[in-house]
């Protein structure tokens, strides 16, 4: 892969960043590179990277892989990291053949003629954005930069964060966007588990900080994806990815209030959304649950509060969303104590089993799953609590102690079953008729004593 260097000035600079000095700018060279050894380096081989990464090896490009962690780079290795199947094929090939390698070597991204950067953007215990991880990655990629390369970032972010960690650092550095180097940003579009599209036929969205910076971006994407919309800036393609995941919270904050109106009129709350969604336009159906979890729409909203909050600018929608699905947990909660009461039983020395606690169905992915809540909450709550969920063989509570998985769930003797995740492959055999289930899921009315939540 080769870009052209296009003399076109960089966007003014509206935001304040960190900032190098003079002499830690003096000590990173500037050495033109006319070949590379790869044509993209992808920095973060998670969720997001991993798939990324072998999406562009199967479009035919070099591809070198980076990430600082050995244990996730012994995992790929081994073949063990939690794929679709298609990406599994994919990467077994990868493996096997040429122009692809993984490393943690970081020094080895000026090899690379683009790096696309792909961690992790958590929020804090306070709600407040994390970029530890995104601003390690980012100086990383900037220390590293060699004139002639495209940055791209794909990590979900506030508007302007690019501009703040990759196009200001890179002036200290002598590096002018759209000139001597290329930046862009391109919201990742990865959903764990979901085979029903794929990455090659899902749209990227692509902003740059020119517009050469943006024809570089589309051009790298280009080689894999069959559709790609440019916009006039990052901050438009920042932007873009908050309203995608704020619209989902929105919806399904919205789907769990009728859920609630739902219960107290004795209607079923999957057949009202199924009947709804008959309609052909103007409406897409979202689904009631025991909470929000995954990387995306527990965290992404909240980088859009907390950059409003800085402008004083109010946003009572999205703040009454995101506070609904947070309190999702403890509705939960408050329905194990009323079910539990209804059968003469207390909550404190009850035994409750959680079904299913990774975030979603059939992917082994805890991050911000409800179900780590609720375990948690119950066993504070004086609960005797357990969990079984085949992907998982233990978890560790908020309050530090550890968890193991209850693999004979028949054994266990549970007082009430909680069904949290409905997993593909949980055999539900072992459930006696007697054993009251409540589901979270809304779902599985073939369960024999089951209440709603």
């Amino acid at each position: 892969m080769s870009i052209e260097i296009v003399d076109d000035s960089s966007l003014p600079l509206t935001h304040q960043s960190r900032q190098r000095t003079t002499a830690d700018a003096l000590l990173i060279p500037v050495i033109p590179r006319t070949q590379f050894d790869f044509d993209v380096a992808i920095v973060g081989l998670g969720y997001v990277g991993l798939p990324t990464a072998l999406s562009l090896h199967a479009a035919g490009l070099r591809v070198l892989g980076v990430d600082v962690s050995e244990r996730r780079l012994a995992v790929i290795r081994s073949g063990e990291a939690d794929l679709l199947e298609s990406d599994r094929d994919r990467l077994e090939t990868a493996m096997a053949g040429d122009g692809f390698q993984i490393t943690g070597d970081t020094y080895r991204l000026g090899d690379a003629a683009a790096v696309i950067i792909c961690v992790p953007t958590p929020i804090d215990e306070h709600l407040t954005p994390d970029l530890e991880i995104l601003a390690s990655a980012c100086t990383m990629v900037v220390d590293a930069a060699v004139p002639g390369q495209l940055l791209m970032l794909t990590s979900t972010t506030y508007p302007g964060c690019t501009r703040d960690l990759l196009v200001t650092p890179l002036l200290v550095r002598g590096l002018t966007a759209g000139k001597d180097i290329f930046v862009s940003f391109s919201p990742e579009r990865i959903d764990p588990g979901n085979d029903r599209y794929a990455h090659e036929d899902v749209p990227r969205v692509v902003g740059g900080a020119t517009p050469a910076c943006q024809a570089a971006g589309a051009a790298l994407l280009g080689r894999y994806a069959r559709n790609i919309h440019g916009v006039s800036s990052l901050e438009v393609a920042e932007m873009s990815k908050l309203l995608e995941n704020t619209f989902r919270a929105v919806n399904i904050a919205l789907a769990n209030e009728f859920a609630e109106a739902c219960l107290a009129l004795g209607l079923s709350v999957i057949e009202v959304i199924n009947a709804a969604a008959t309609k052909p336009y103007g409406f897409m159906p979202f689904f009631p649950g025991a909470g929000v979890g995954g990387h995306c729409i527990p965290c992404d909203p909240h980088y859009l509060l907390w950059q409003l909050r800085k402008a004083h600018v109010d946003a009572p929608v999205i703040e009454h969303a995101m506070s609904e699905i947070a309190g999702r947990p403890r509705r939960v909660l408050e329905r194990v104590r009323e079910t539990l009461a209804d059968q003469g039983k207390p909550l404190r020395g009850s035994r409750v089993l959680v079904v299913g606690i990774s975030y979603k169905p059939n992917v082994a992915d805890l991050r911000e799953s409800p179900a780590l809540e609720i375990l948690s909450m119950l066993a504070d709550q004086g609960a005797d609590v357990g969990f079984h969920d085949p992907f998982f063989g233990a978890v560790r509570l908020r309050n530090g102690s550890e968890l193991t998985a209850t693999v004979d769930p028949d054994a266990f003797g549970a007082d009430l079953v909680v069904l949290h995740t409905d997993h593909d492959n949980v055999d539900w055999e072992w459930l006696s008729p007697e054993v009251l289930v409540l589901d979270t899921t809304y779902r599985r009315t073939d369960l024999p004593r089951r209440v709603q939540l």
